[in-house]
């Protein structure tokens, strides 16, 4: 197969990709809402890092990572540290410009979702850094 011929499967590959992506955002903000979250926004886009979902609870600031991976631990591991710092960054930065959320705990949360299980929310998932 030529390079050209390829183009149109890998375009397919990549929309579904994008849409399963977007739809597991969808799955971990309803499921964020459950547990008493507020979203304050979907992807979104900063200098430091695009956020996938942003929700407050009380006075915490959840800058939360949607993984869709077979397992929790590769979840956990798709998001490299340099990801992670630039993520907490972009919290800041945004809770630093609202006035609504100036104060507020900036934390680093995962919802891992995985085929046949129900989502897993982890707080803080990556404290140890």
């Amino acid at each position: 197969m030529s390079p050209d011929s390829l183009k149109p499967v890998r375009s397919a590959r990549g929309t579904a990709a994008r849409l399963a992506g977007r739809r597991a955002e969808v799955i971990a903000a309803l499921w964020l809402m459950a547990k008493g979250y507020r979203i304050l926004g979907f992807r979104l886009k900063t200098r430091q890092a695009e956020i996938d979902l942003l929700a407050v609870r009380g006075r915490t600031l959840a800058v939360v990572e949607v993984k869709r991976r077979g397992d929790l631990l590769t979840a956990l591991e798709t998001v490299t540290f340099d990801q992670r710092d630039r993520l907490r960054r972009a919290g800041a930065a945004l809770a630093a410009g609202r006035p609504a959320l100036k104060g507020a705990a900036v934390r680093l949360d995962l919802i891992a979702l995985a085929p046949g299980r129900l989502p897993r929310h982890i707080p803080d998932a990556w404290k140890g850094d």
